[in-house]
């Protein structure tokens, strides 16, 4: 199957005199491949940036893939969307002229999952994430060797969803797939805290090649 741009997203070029890794962009429920735009100034403001809309739709809210009900995720669905996902990645790869696999993916809530699931599925298809408000995607994941992979896991520790538990077994799982992670918490709830941006920031900076 040929890959193709065949969904909505939102293409930003990055500073030709500063070249950077780029940054994709994955939202929440109910988001779509704007929401999360301002994150750029914020974490890498002369990245590329390559935002993307889910292609599920739960009761008109577009996610990334389907869930049985609330905490509990369709992993067949899951895997089909993973693998969509990465094909698409590679058809913009070759439209906007991106070394493949360099992606750094942010993700908040089921961005995230998406992302966290790519990384244990498709290791190749990115160089990292920022996981922001995160749950575990596979109740038994995937085998995956994510040596040189470099991923942030930023939770609330009053978080309902993505509680202490989940930050606790999805940093455990991404460490002993190989990867490098890094754990920041806030206060707060189901949300992305600006007090943890400068710290996100710092990590992508660390994690930026081309």
């Amino acid at each position: 199957m040929t890959a193709t741009l065949d969904r909505p997203h939102v293409w930003l070029p990055g500073a030709s005199d500063t070249p950077e890794a780029p940054l994709l962009l994955l939202h929440g429920t109910g988001g779509d491949e704007h929401d999360l735009l301002p994150l750029r100034d914020h974490l890498a403001p002369t990245a590329p940036v390559l935002s993307v809309r889910g292609s599920v739709l739960e009761n008109g809210m577009p996610r990334f893939f389907r869930r049985l009900r609330e905490g509990v995720f369709d992993e067949e669905d899951l895997r089909t969307r993973v693998d969509e996902l990465t094909e698409f990645l590679t058809a913009a790869e070759q439209e906007y002229d991106v070394e493949p696999g360099t992606w750094r993916a942010v993700g908040f809530s089921n961005g995230a999952n998406i992302a966290s699931a790519t990384l244990l599925r498709r290791p190749a298809a990115l160089a990292g994430a920022v996981l922001l408000a995160a749950m575990v995607p596979f109740r038994t994941p995937p085998r995956a060797d994510l040596s040189g992979k470099r991923v942030a896991v930023v939770n609330g520790q009053a978080d309902p969803m993505a509680t202490p538990e989940h930050t606790a077994t999805l940093t455990e799982q991404l460490r002993a797939a190989g990867a490098t992670v890094s754990v920041h918490t806030h206060q707060g709830g189901h949300t992305i805290d600006p007090q943890v941006l400068p710290a996100v920031a710092e990590f992508l900076h660390g994690a930026n090649h081309v």
